[in-house]
């Protein structure tokens, strides 16, 4: 009985544990984020830079848990937004910026590619509801 009880208190504090681990930092009231350039439509070359903008949120690196901050995500050719209470994933189509960068010169294989930013708190974890830009697309010759 003792050792159910232990491993009972165990899982109950698992439990706790990972709700808070997921629970998602509310979006600061106005939040947005855009991108300044490439504009929708451009074509560009297959190195070229792009400017990240924002709007009522501040910036900060990653790891700092400063309220109403976040840094950019650039999401390149996808499809859905990473999932709610889940680290935005860090691969070729999800570029982070945790040093809080506000531009960043990207290289892409020529062909049309579509851009968007979303803006992670501290961890990596996108806000609740999420803060996005527009999705734009570009031409890569």
């Amino acid at each position: 009985m003792k050792t159910f009880m232990s491993r009972a208190a165990l899982a109950g504090l698992l439990m706790g544990v990972s709700v808070l681990a997921s629970a998602a930092t509310p979006a600061p009231k106005g939040a947005e984020v855009f991108i300044v350039s490439p504009e929708d439509g451009a074509t560009v070359s297959q190195e070229f830079k792009v400017k990240f903008g924002t709007k009522d949120v501040a910036l900060a690196p990653a790891g700092d848990v400063t309220k109403n901050t976040g840094h950019h995500h650039l999401l390149i050719d996808v499809k859905e937004l990473p999932a709610a209470g889940q680290p935005i994933p860090m691969d070729a189509n999800h570029m982070h910026f945790g040093k809080a960068q506000t531009e960043a010169t990207i290289k892409l294989a020529p062909g049309k590619h579509t851009l968007q930013l979303e803006l992670g708190d501290s961890g990596h974890m996108p806000f609740d509801p999420p803060i996005v830009s527009k999705k734009i697309t570009v031409n890569v010759e």
